[in-house]
């Protein structure tokens, strides 16, 4: 079973379903990308910051260690155990960065995969939301009409 946590901006003014749309899921458990190679698991997440703070303290933590004459192979365990650590927490991070930019968790769902997530999250989410009325008259759904009375055509001249 997977854990994922259900993360939305912090500007939602559209529609429900909009909103839906928006919804950032953050998968909880290890990544073995991170623990491979973590700038490219820190990339693949959108934590282009956290992969730049991390070339840049493992490489001074190398540095300071190689001028205190500590053995190359002591050094490179100790870059392993920090690379195993940020494996399991990579989502951490992730929701970190989510909260610093001022989106809300929403909860958190299990499931078999992300789209059994994704439907048991929004089956119990979507009634709960408001729904935004639409501007035509009766919400049949019809397209808006500009100030000349006919058709309303976004991108460009209809026909």
């Amino acid at each position: 079973m997977a854990t994922y946590t259900v993360h939305e901006p912090p500007v939602s003014e559209s529609d429900r379903v909009d909103r839906a749309v928006e919804l950032a899921f953050v998968k909880d458990g290890f990544s073995w990308l991170t623990a491979i190679f973590p700038p490219l698991g820190f990339i693949a997440n959108g934590l282009w910051l956290m992969a730049i703070a991390y070339l840049a303290g493992t490489g001074l933590l190398s540095y300071v260690l190689a001028q205190a004459k500590i053995d190359p192979d002591w050094i490179g365990l100790i870059i392993f155990m920090i690379n195993i650590y940020l494996g399991f927490e990579i989502s951490t991070l992730k929701r970190w960065m989510l909260d610093q930019k001022g989106w809300q968790m929403l909860g958190v769902v299990n499931g078999r995969s992300i789209a059994e997530c994704e439907r048991r999250f929004l089956e119990s989410w979507l009634p709960g939301q408001p729904v935004i009325q639409s501007d035509t008259p009766n919400g049949s759904g019809k397209a808006a009409t500009g100030s000349s009375g006919g058709r309303f055509w976004p991108f460009g001249a209809g026909a």
